[in-house]
């Protein structure tokens, strides 16, 4: 098909650059978690932890995204994990109380709800990666995790962590699970009980605009249904690891 040729020829230009691994690296956010990977890659709670609160405040500016980010990391040092399981529980605080602003519309307490929710996670789980290859589909895991960030926060959700049931097509979620599970030049390969096969393209505005103009696309809502969709499409062309063309969709147009 015309499509996976292009698709293909645009993947293996990028992943054959050198230059340009490195320069998608540096203006993206997965260059937290991977600089865990190369400093303690025995510690894969720090890595976790980073790929998903990276990933959370993933949206704007990519220049934006990063500087946040590295605050947010800087606050957290000497490590995320370390950061998480020895601070105080700080007290319920009134719920207008929102703290300082971290990243556009993520605040302090959503920080806060986060930590919490890991701290409950790895009790539990021990790892993220156990929660997710928990469930039979990462549709599934999605969910889980939304239920047990919740239950590390008196039972309180957060908008910050999309809902798949409500046909979220949960982008953020899905780019960090790309970061941990596929092994590439980019992506890291630390989970290995879940399989590249199993991923979801991680969907926003630009990627679903060039999935469109090269006709993968037909739904005209960016939700579940559409990521669906697409990942089957793209199934076809490499069905051991479908999403490895989220770099061409991102870039192509």
């Amino acid at each position: 098909m015309q499509i996976q040729k292009i698709l293909e020829r645009h993947y293996n230009e990028f992943i054959d650059s050198e230059s340009a691994v490195r320069d998608f690296i540096e203006h993206d956010p997965i260059q937290f978690p991977l600089r865990y990977a190369k400093q303690r890659p025995k510690n894969q709670a720090d890595i976790e932890i980073a790929a998903f609160l990276a990933a959370t405040i993933a949206w704007g500016r990519r220049d934006q995204i990063i500087r946040s980010a590295q605050r947010m990391f800087t606050m957290m040092e000497p490590g995320p994990e370390a950061y998480i399981l020895n601070r105080a529980v700080p007290q319920n605080r009134a719920e207008s109380v929102r703290g300082s602003c971290l990243h556009r519309t993520f605040f302090e307490d959503d920080f806060e709800y986060f930590c919490n929710g890991f701290r409950h996670c790895f009790a539990k789980y021990g790892t993220l990666e156990k929660l997710f290859a928990s469930e039979p589909s990462v549709w599934q895991g999605i969910q889980l995790f939304r239920e047990e960030m919740a239950a590390g926060n008196n039972g309180l959700y957060t908008t910050h962590i999309a809902n798949p049931d409500a046909n979220s097509a949960c982008k953020r979620i899905n780019m960090a699970l790309r970061w941990l599970v596929r092994k590439g030049p980019v992506d890291m390969g630390l989970w290995k009980s879940i399989k590249p096969s199993s991923l979801y393209i991680p969907l926003d505005v630009h990627v679903a605009r060039n999935a469109r103009g090269i006709g993968l696309l037909e739904r005209k809502s960016n939700d579940k249904n559409a990521v669906i969709e697409i990942t089957e499409k793209l199934r076809q062309f490499c069905p051991e690891d479908p999403v490895k063309y989220d770099f061409v969709l991102f870039s192509i147009g």
